[in-house]
């Protein structure tokens, strides 16, 4: 009738954190059982997404002691077994033996909440029904129908008969002889309206003991006087069943606005109720008409969306009824003297307050009825006595929380104990307070409420609640006074459940045991890394091992519950070659090396209480020094990774690079222990007068080309680098005193100006005669020639060409011969030279293969760098200023055409390098016959790989048909032609980003955050940035891995590629690998030991890779989140930092709020929170509540930030405004502004676009929609339940 009505609540829904395969981490190594029952020792049913209807109605029929254990009296000889469902001569009966496990299951089986899976499988549904809502009193109907169908032949085909079966009698009298005309009507359950009664008492009385007249134009035709005459309708109760069922007609239709409605009106309904005015027959004991309320089903919301939960008396009391919790009711217990009554001063609103409530007897009351007391007591309302002075009365009771306490979220005030004592003139010792709650209810059976999986206690005076309101009673059940139950039912579960049932709970608890001990041990087990002295050794602060990772270290696994000394006396029997004393300390992996912290003295002292978690890092030594040298412990020493920037001597230094950006200086990375001064830092960096100078930020220094460096003052260079707030990546320039002559660098008083590459515009382009090494005057009577010739990044490289040629004065000799111009390598040195008769061999599509030799002087090269575009500019072709061009023999590639590097391996011998140009639009198997054609081979036993950067042979090219431009493959890279066919699948080829920014500083830490923004080589592609990620990141490499590899095996292998092997990553968990998706970072790779087939990866998606200051190993349901915190009076930001946010117990804004809080050390009820939308330049606020307040003021519910319509996610960016000082509420900034005015410039375009394109008026159907709703609707589907053939 109602369709999908009823639409499940964020809460009821599961969820799942974005960024992991559902994996377990060791420390947990075995999934989480089921919990176990609680307290109550009632058992919840799960929500398959929409089920709760179905929830509720099951509880019902399971706390229905009649119909329970007539459906447990049927047996496997009736019914069937389960085991035979699928044999097509058996005759199963699912749905009635489904209902039995699960009945067996909600009453003995120690867990928290059941599943209903199997029994909706058994109704033949599948996701669409379960997790579609329907109506509870159609499914009711359905339900009933499908068990009579599947139970027809046994002894219990007639339980819904017998149980619920009851008749209605309309009776017609003719008022002139007096004929009585009767129709009979059977019912399973009453509907009563709601609409125009009070209450079910006045529904029944209008359906049965109203007469409804015929008379004046309405007549009746009487059979008997075969004439229209006046008469009398009326209904009667002939037959009532033991369970009589009520359902109400909240919901109605609107002719008038066509829409549907929810009558939220005031309904009353009794406890225990006496049909016998209703009735037909009036002569039977009063104990026969009798009925007593057990259940009532209640829908929470309106008539497209709600949710259902369900009120139940436990008759046979199997759970264990204790206070709810939120009762806060101290109990007075008065001896000698009876309290005295406040004295009134209606002057000190205090006062007023305090004599209100102590007059209530539970002391607390609604806070919007103390206004209403107030003026019942003083005469004057708040708002005209005290408002002025003292603000909202809310607010007064907030400023006095010593004397009053909210409770029941801000709706209910109450006293505090303490405050008791103020309202009375005796003494304490005739008062005494008890803050017992009154755990101990009436004995008999007790109410609760079962929602879903959670299972409540409540009173009985609580369904008076359910009387009207968006929350409301939707069902009535009522069972019969005079059936009694046995004593032996009570408290007892398992009365009248079958012995094959018993056997099956038994089992099945058993198996939860087992796993929740298994799950315990393993949860207590940890990992502990052992880092043996023997193989370390101290180097510039830290430890580092002295060979491989391996044999320095080695993994424990241990029960965090022993003792130290169970731990040392393990260690000693893995080490039986260890000699004296043996000290355990406590250490961790830091980008400078491993650093000691704590040493474990106290051997009785557990290794949870000595601070040993999962992963956590043990160094095995003497206690007093490593390889003679005495080692610096504790957070103070803690060795800090610096990156020192030196001028360049022309050569590379040990342990440095040539900064990327071409700018003459070196970089090197060298830690310090945090407790050294940085005098000794310097003295350690270069002679006497060598200035250190930290970089600072300026406005207008980016525009010059040049960037400024503060010199430490004399004062700071006795401070420790712990002191001075140095951190891991943090850039220093070191300055000797012989540099200061140079251009590059200049000094005004403590600022050094460092020239960029933008202010030197010149490219040297250079011929030497044949010789392998540069020398100054002649070789072989021929000079070597080498000219600067003037350009900027705008210059066409066809003209440096031509100026170099010019300058060359090598016009007569370049006559007719086709040149080029190529690049160095990045060492600034030649290439060795091969024979005089190189082959260079340049393949295009119909063309014919041409061989050259060299001319005049010029020699080939073995693997020099290919040719330039010369229709390119400087910087368009990546050509770096400040470098040197080589002008050499061949044809340029053109606009269309790759320049390709090629070579021939078969078995475990590669053939010569060779060069091919070809147009970038064939596909890899037109390349791979043109490859094949210039090295004079044949078959089809072949296939391509690529070169990576460490000339070794890669990946190999998956897709045939897919062009050279779609694989990315571009100008100068190598492949290689292999012998055999491609790779077997259960491969995964895999693209990596470096996320980060390609800047001059090689390993630049961010201030706030666990990562390192890293540059890292010249070329940039590209990949948007996420906040706190460093801005556009760079393409490192494929990496080819199995899918049953974990994710530590992906970041080892991916630390293998070229670009990131002088990286300094201690561990894997160093590294943090993002999902990309468009290109975007979407969520984090969870599960370090994880199969990557779990992950849901497949082939050719991309990851980044971001590398840690510190190692991360994220749980399934923590996120990391970016946090802005907003500048006071001003519409912008402080920089962002990382945020953990652990939402494992609660996903709900007040958690969200409370661990930014915690983090920034504010309060948190003055936060005011938003996520950043960047694909629309706006921010949603994030309320602590979803929903509206009722007139009742009653709880609302918490959203959920996982589901709609915050999804919040890895690297969603949270705004903060601390109202305290900031009063501005509107997260926006002036850029976002900017760019609302810009896309919204661009959608009217397009709109005036499509009406020029369409012009006229709008569509029929465009019309129509638009007057539509704007909420859409799933259609409406019938439910159903798939029953088979008995008969």
């Amino acid at each position: 009738m109602f369709g999908n009505l009823f639409e499940e609540d964020e809460e009821d829904s599961s969820f799942v954190l974005p960024g992991g395969g559902g994996g377990v981490e060791p420390g947990s190594k075995k999934a989480e059982p089921p919990a176990p029952r609680g307290a109550l020792n009632l058992s919840g049913l799960q929500n398959q997404g929409g089920t709760c209807y179905l929830n509720s109605l099951l509880q019902t029929l399971l706390f229905s002691p009649e119909f329970r254990e007539e459906l447990f009296s049927l047996g496997p000889e009736e019914l069937g077994c389960l085991e035979d469902k699928d044999k097509q001569e058996a005759k199963v009966r699912v749905i009635p033996l489904e209902l039995q496990r699960l009945f067996a299951h909600l009453l003995l089986v120690d867990q928290q909440a059941a599943s209903t899976a199997d029994l909706t499988d058994s109704f033949g549904w599948t996701n669409r029904e379960e997790s579609s809502q329907h109506d509870v009193q159609e499914l009711n109907r359905i339900l009933f129908s499908a068990l009579e169908s599947s139970l027809v032949g046994t002894t219990g085909s007639s339980l819904i008969h017998r149980l619920y079966h009851g008749t209605v009698v309309n009776q017609i009298v003719c008022k002139v002889c007096g004929y009585l005309s009767e129709s009979q009507e059977d019912f399973l359950d009453l509907t009563v309206s709601v609409s125009g009664v009070s209450g079910l008492e006045e529904a029944l009385w209008n359906m049965f003991v109203e007469e409804e007249m015929f008379e004046g134009n309405n007549l009746y035709r009487c059979s008997r006087c075969n004439v229209l005459v006046e008469a009398a309708k009326s209904a009667k109760l002939r037959k009532l069943p033991p369970f009589l069922t009520m359902s109400l007609l909240r919901f109605n239709f609107d002719f008038t606005k066509c829409e549907r409605y929810k009558e939220t009106g005031r309904y009353t309904f009794p406890l225990s109720i006496n049909l016998k005015p209703f009735c037909e027959q009036a002569e039977r004991p009063e104990s026969e008409y009798t009925y007593e309320l057990f259940s009532v089903i209640i829908h929470k919301g309106g008539c497209y969306g709600g949710h259902y939960h369900v009120y139940i008396k436990d008759i046979d009391q199997l759970g264990n009824w204790e206070a709810p919790e939120e009762e806060l009711k101290p109990k007075f217990v008065k001896k000698e003297a009876q309290l005295s009554e406040p004295v009134l001063e209606k002057e000190d609103p205090l006062s007023v307050l305090i004599a209100i409530l102590s007059q209530e007897e539970s002391k607390s009351i609604l806070v919007d009825q103390l206004g209403q007391k107030l003026l019942d007591t003083i005469g004057v309302s708040w708002n005209k006595k005290f408002r002025k002075q003292y603000g909202p009365i809310g607010k007064f009771l907030h400023s006095h929380s010593d004397v009053f306490m909210l409770v029941s979220n801000a709706t209910r005030v109450a006293l505090k104990s303490t405050t008791l004592t103020l309202v009375t003139d005796t003494s304490l010792k005739n008062l005494s307070v008890s803050h017992e709650l009154d755990l101990k209810p009436a004995d008999g059976p007790h109410w609760f409420d079962l929602n879903d999986s959670t299972v409540t206690p409540i009173h009985e005076r609580d369904i008076e609640k359910q009387f009207q309101g968006k929350e409301s009673a939707y069902m009535l059940f009522y069972r019969k006074a005079e059936l009694c139950r046995p004593e032996e039912a009570k408290q007892n579960p398992s009365y009248k459940v079958p012995p094959h049932l018993l056997r099956m709970v038994q089992e099945e608890n058993a198996r939860l045991r087992q796993r929740r001990e298994e799950f315990e041990s393993s949860t207590n087990t940890v990992e502990v890394h052992l880092h043996l002295a023997p193989h370390y050794q101290l180097e510039n602060g830290a430890l580092w091992p002295k060979g491989s990772t391996q044999d320095s270290t080695l993994t424990l696994n241990f029960d965090r519950r022993r003792t130290v000394g169970d731990f040392r006396q393990a260690i000693y029997q893995m080490q039986d070659t260890w000699e004296g004393d043996m000290a355990l300390t406590l250490a961790k992996s830091l980008p400078a090396g491993l650093h000691l912290y704590n040493t474990l003295t106290d051997d009785q002292q557990s290794l949870f209480s000595a601070g040993v978690t999962n992963g956590s890092d043990l160094f095995v030594w003497n206690g007093r020094e490593v390889c003679g040298t005495s080692v610096q412990m504790g957070s103070e020493w803690e060795p800090v990774l610096l990156t020192l920037l030196r001028a360049s001597n022309g050569a590379e230094e040990q342990g440095g690079a040539e900064d990327a950006s071409g700018s003459g200086l070196l970089r090197v990375m060298r830690g310090f222990p945090g407790g050294t001064t940085l005098e000794v830092v310097c003295e350690a960096l270069g002679p006497e007068d060598t200035l250190l100078c930290q970089e600072e930020s300026q406005p207008g220094s980016s525009g010059g080309g040049a960037s400024n460096w503060r010199v430490f003052p004399p004062s700071e260079m006795h401070r420790t680098l712990k002191e001075l707030s140095l951190k891991d990546g943090d850039t220093l320039l070191v300055l000797e005193p012989q540099v200061l002559d140079t251009s590059l660098f200049s000094l005004r008083g403590d600022v050094v100006t460092v020239t960029t590459p933008s202010d030197c515009r010149w490219l040297q382009v250079e011929f030497r005669p044949r010789g392998d090494r540069p020398r100054e005057g002649k070789e072989n009577g021929e000079e070597r020639r080498r000219e600067k010739i003037s350009a900027s990044g705008n210059m066409l490289l066809s003209e440096v060409k031509q100026s170099a040629i010019e300058q060359l004065d090598m016009q007569e000799q370049l006559i007719g011969v086709e040149c080029c111009l190529r690049q160095v390598d990045h060492t600034g040195k030649l290439l060795p030279p091969c024979n005089d008769s190189t082959l260079v061999v340049f393949v295009i599509p119909g063309v014919t293969v041409a061989a050259f030799t060299p001319f005049f002087g010029l020699s080939a090269f073995v693997s020099p760098t290919p040719p330039v575009r010369e229709d390119l500019t400087v910087r368009e072709a990546g050509v770096k200023l400040m470098t040197s061009l080589f002008l050499c023999r061949g044809a340029a590639p053109g606009p269309t055409q790759l320049f390709l590097y090629f070579t021939v391996s078969s078995g475990s011998s590669t053939g010569a390098e060779m060069e091919i140009m070809v147009e970038e639009s064939i596909t890899v198997k037109e390349c791979l016959r043109l490859m094949l054609k210039a090295a004079c081979l044949e078959g089809d036993w072949w296939h391509l790989r690529k070169m990576d950067w460490c000339e070794e042979v890669g990946d190999p090219l998956m897709d045939e048909d897919a062009s050279l431009t779609e694989l990315k493959i571009g100008t100068g890279d190598t492949l290689v032609v292999t012998e055999g066919q491609l790779p077997p699948k259960g491969f995964l080829k895999l693209p990596i980003w470096m996320l980060g920014e390609s800047d001059e500083s090689f390993c630049q830490a961010d201030a706030k955050g666990n990562h390192v923004i890293n540059g890292v080589g010249n070329q940039r592609e590209g990949l948007p940035s996420a906040d706190g990620l460093g801005g556009p990141g760079q393409f490192a490499g494929h990496v080819e891995i199995s899918v049953e590899a974990s994710l530590d095996d992906l970041k080892i292998q991916v630390l293998t590629l070229p670009i990131l092997q002088d990286l300094c990553v201690p561990t894997p968990a160093f590294l943090r690998v993002w999902l990309l998706e468009g290109r975007r970072p979407s969520r984090i790779l969870r599960g370090r030991l994880q199969p990557l087939k779990k992950m849901k990866l497949r082939n050719g998606m991309e990851l980044g890779v971001q590398r840690l200051l510190k190692e991360e190993d994220l749980g399934l349901k923590e996120l990391l989140l970016w946090v802005k915190i907003g500048v006071p009076g001003e519409r912008k930001y402080y920089p962002s930092e990382e945020l953990v946010w652990d939402a494992g117990r609660e996903g709900s804004p007040r958690s969200l709020r409370q661990a930014i809080a915690a983090q920034y050390g504010l309060s948190a009820d003055s936060l005011h929170m938003a996520k950043y939308c960047p694909e629309k330049y706006t921010w949603m606020a994030i309320s602590s509540w979803s929903q509206q307040v009722s007139k009742r003021k009653k709880k609302k519910k918490a959203e959920n930030l996982y589901g709609a319509p915050f999804h919040l996610k890895d690297g969603d960016i949270i705004g903060v405004k601390n109202l305290l000082i900031d009063s501005n509420k509107d997260f926006s900034t002036l850029e976002d502004e900017l760019e609302q005015q810009r896309l919204q410039q661009e959608a009217e375009g397009r709109k005036r676009g499509r009406g020029q394109n369409g012009g006229g008026e709008p569509s029929v159907e465009v019309t129509a929609e638009r007057r539509g709703s704007g909420k859409q609707r799933k259609p409406e589907v019938a439910l159903s339940i798939n029953v088979g053939h008995f008969r």
